[in-house]
């Protein structure tokens, strides 16, 4: 399984939308934290504190299904992000084997 990086950026007035979608969000990713394949998920956050933007670091089979992922996410869906990208990454360090 490969490790793959959702970076997502809110968009201007996100602030509503990011409460509204919040609980859809949180059910979208449980199956694959259900499954295991949910490495770290949580907020970007501003220099007040507030969230600007989410990372989700998550195992997938493919680029492609991991892109297929990010772009079902209701925060995607629904205009939270006014950009997003999947990246595929490799764990260093710590080392994995620890």
């Amino acid at each position: 399984m490969a490790l793959f990086v959702l970076v997502g950026r809110d968009g201007p007035d996100s602030g509503a939308r990011r409460l509204r979608h919040r609980d859809a969000h949180l059910r979208n990713l449980q199956p694959l934290a259900d499954a295991g394949r949910v490495v770290y998920a949580g907020p970007l956050l501003d220099d007040t504190g507030e969230p600007c933007g989410s990372v989700i670091v998550f195992e997938a089979d493919s680029l492609q299904r991991a892109r297929h992922f990010a772009a079902s996410d209701p925060y995607v869906v629904e205009g939270v992000f006014a950009q997003w990208d999947v990246f595929g990454s490799r764990r260093v360090f710590p080392d994995a084997d620890r």
